[in-house]
């Protein structure tokens, strides 16, 4: 459960307590989170390889299925809305968790791989 946690605070696999990122990002002023290249406190190296986050996009993708899915459930069996309205809040949640995913799929890419 500590490792969950460790991957969602975005924390180095190696002595839990550096940063992976420098910023956060902000998906409403167009800015993408930007990544330390080693661990300021055990200098882990986060990306092995160039071309590393490659496979962090299919984690991503999996995460905004999941959240996508999960939209469609809720506001079209539950809340009963029409189509229209379910595929813009689809939409809506997938540009509003953006930055999130990118976040967490790397965070999650690194740990599988520390």
């Amino acid at each position: 459960m500590e490792t969950v946690v460790d991957i969602v605070k975005c924390k180095c696999p190696n002595c839990n307590e550096g940063e992976i990122f420098k910023s956060k990002g902000n998906i409403f002023l167009f800015k993408m989170p930007k990544m330390n290249v080693r661990c300021k406190n055990c200098n882990y190296k986060f990306e092995k390889e160039t071309g590393f986050f490659f496979g962090a996009m299919f984690v991503s993708y999996a995460l905004a299925v999941a959240e996508m899915v999960t939209s469609l459930v809720i506001f079209w069996y539950f809340a009963s809305l029409s189509p229209l309205y379910v595929f813009a809040i689809i939409v809506l949640v997938a540009i509003l968790t953006s930055t999130f995913n990118f976040r967490i799929s790397r965070s999650i890419w690194i740990y599988i791989f520390a």
